[in-house]
């Protein structure tokens, strides 16, 4: 009889499929492009492409002067225009070496601390837009309107305000600016409650949500993460306390933060973040400081009031001269770097100025949105594509702040 043969068949080399996630696509927000490798519905690699948005802002900080590039500042994360004007400000008054009173700081920590809501809000809208829930998008982008009605009330604008000044504001706080301010510290807490209620216990909202993108501690640590995404994996970091600025060591606020550093945490963190910027906010519009909102003009780093100018001909000549080509105040030679504390993370300037321009020899930010994408890939790997969606909406990309 014959011997059994055994036939063995070529087995078929693993061939992942590719996707591509975005440029285009609503859960972006914004053009980024993921390229995935899949096994089925498992992400095995994710390797992200950025760079459409690249607009050149730090070169053009080296063509525009200092009072003039707050315009690029407001366009990096529009989300939060005033955070980004008041960091910028910071570092070239640090370069001056000067102090802006403590009125104009405390203003600056109000419209901060309403920036910071405002972009939190826009985050826990579109987040649980992409995961489902719609109700809390209509009811997050209400609170968020109150807000931009503030922010036009005191800048003139509602999202890109271009209002700080080097030494100072464009403008005082006009007169029921404290009683609005006041009035939605009130009410919103209220409605935050509601959208959290929403949310926080729903079964859907927890399982995409909890357990998924985690990164611990240590690790956030070593990706350079910042803000709510370093805070949720148990990281106590906030450069307000750290390193503080603008009189923020006159304010009493807790830093929250989680444990598991997944999208769950990620988004308890904001919510209580939240509520912390109230506390501040009311605290500085109750123990508002009196006098004036710029330095002295004999520091000549300002334009002169408007009414001066046409009333006073040494104002006059100061005003021409300080706009003039060739003319008015130059940059200080040295470096500074100042860190401030965005809604997204660390948001820093780094300025160099060489003594005979009022345009800095170079500017660099540092963004949170470019620091903490690089976990992305880190957070989704071994996951579902599905759940792709909820961490990029976690760490809370503006693709403008990204690619710069």
């Amino acid at each position: 009889m014959a011997e059994k043969q055994t036939i063995e068949l070529p087995v078929a080399a693993f061939r992942a499929m590719l996707l591509n996630f975005g440029p285009q696509h609503p859960a972006t927000h914004g053009t980024l492009r993921i390229k995935m490798e899949l096994d089925g519905e498992i992400i095995t690699k994710a390797t992200p492409y950025i760079g459409f948005l690249h607009s050149g802002f730090e070169k053009l900080g080296e063509h525009l002067d200092f009072n003039q590039y707050v315009t690029v500042a407001d366009r990096m994360n529009y989300m939060s225009a005033l955070n980004n004007d008041i960091a910028w400000h910071l570092a070239v008054e640090k370069l001056f070496a000067v102090e802006v009173p403590k009125r104009c700081q405390y203003i600056r920590v109000i419209l901060a601390e309403l920036s910071r809501i405002s972009d939190h809000l826009v985050f826990l809208g579109t987040h649980a837009l992409d995961l489902g829930a719609f109700t809390a998008f209509l009811w997050s982008f209400r609170e968020r309107e109150k807000l931009y009605d503030i922010f036009e009330m005191i800048t003139g604008g509602r999202m890109t305000t271009s209002f700080t000044r080097a030494g100072g504001l464009w403008a005082d706080m006009p007169k029921g600016f404290d009683d609005k301010v006041l009035e939605f510290c009130a009410q919103f807490p209220a409605r935050l409650q509601e959208i959290e209620d929403l949310l926080t216990r729903n079964r859907i909202w927890i399982d995409r949500t909890k357990g998924i993108g985690v990164i611990s501690g240590e690790e956030a640590v070593s990706y350079g993460l910042t803000g709510p995404c370093l805070r949720a994996s148990g990281v106590v970091w906030d450069v307000r306390k750290a390193e503080p600025y603008s009189s923020y060591e006159d304010f009493d606020f807790e830093i929250p933060y989680g444990e598991n550093g997944d999208v769950y945490d990620r988004y308890l963190v904001r919510l209580e973040e939240m509520r912390q910027s109230v506390r501040i906010a009311e605290q500085a519009v109750r123990n508002m400081p009196s006098g004036p909102v710029d330095v002295d003009q004999s520091k000549k780093i300002r334009l002169p009031p408007k009414q001066k100018v046409y009333t006073e001909m040494e104002s006059l000549i100061h005003h021409f001269e300080f706009i003039m080509p060739g003319k008015g105040p130059k940059l200080p030679a040295g470096e500074v770097y100042v860190p401030t504390e965005s809604p997204n993370g660390e948001l820093g300037y780094y300025i160099v100025g060489d003594g005979k321009s009022k345009n800095a020899y170079r500017a660099r930010t540092r963004p949170p949105s470019f620091v903490n994408y690089q976990a992305f890939s880190k957070m989704v790997e071994g996951r579902l594509v599905a759940d792709a969606v909820a961490v990029l909406g976690s760490l809370n990309i503006i693709a403008a702040e990204l690619d710069r």
